[in-house]
């Protein structure tokens, strides 16, 4: 199947991806910042199921393009999956392991999608997306320095 290119993300995007990455701000502020042991340990199981809902978010998108026929599907289809499977793990590691592999996780997501998103037309998409990866994994980096 051939696809056609899609428009660059709309404002509307941008700002909804942008806003979607309040939730691994505070997480990273309030590990960075509290003291109170029960609070900090609400805050890192934040951040950990947030960052692994993302990456499973992200492996999503490659499961529908699968479903419209972008090629290579079956590769899409065995990508799509990977990043819940990593990210379920990565829940139930300690947070400061859980986070490292979340950040690794994210950054696979985005050099995988830098390999995928051409053949679906999906290239103008990629600033936004590395911008987006970009703070996701600083926050989580953040996160497992100040819970290591």
């Amino acid at each position: 199947m051939v696809t056609k290119d899609f428009p660059a993300p709309s404002a509307s995007a941008r700002v909804l991806g942008l806003a979607g990455l309040l939730p691994f701000l505070a997480g990273a502020v309030a590990l960075a910042v509290l003291d109170a042991p029960g609070l900090k340990a609400w805050a890192a199981t934040a951040l950990v199921a947030y960052a692994a809902l993302i990456a499973t978010f992200l492996g999503g998108i490659h499961w529908g393009l699968a479903m419209r026929g972008v090629q290579p599907v079956t590769a899409r289809l065995v990508w799509g999956v990977s990043p819940s499977l990593l990210a379920w793990v990565a829940v139930m590691l300690p947070v400061s392991m859980g986070l490292s592999l979340l950040v690794l996780l994210l950054v696979t997501c985005y050099a995988v999608d830098r390999q995928f998103y051409a053949s679906a037309g999906l290239s103008g998409w990629l600033g936004l997306r590395l911008q987006l990866t970009s703070v996701a994994t600083l926050s989580c980096l953040v996160g497992a320095w100040a819970v290591r």
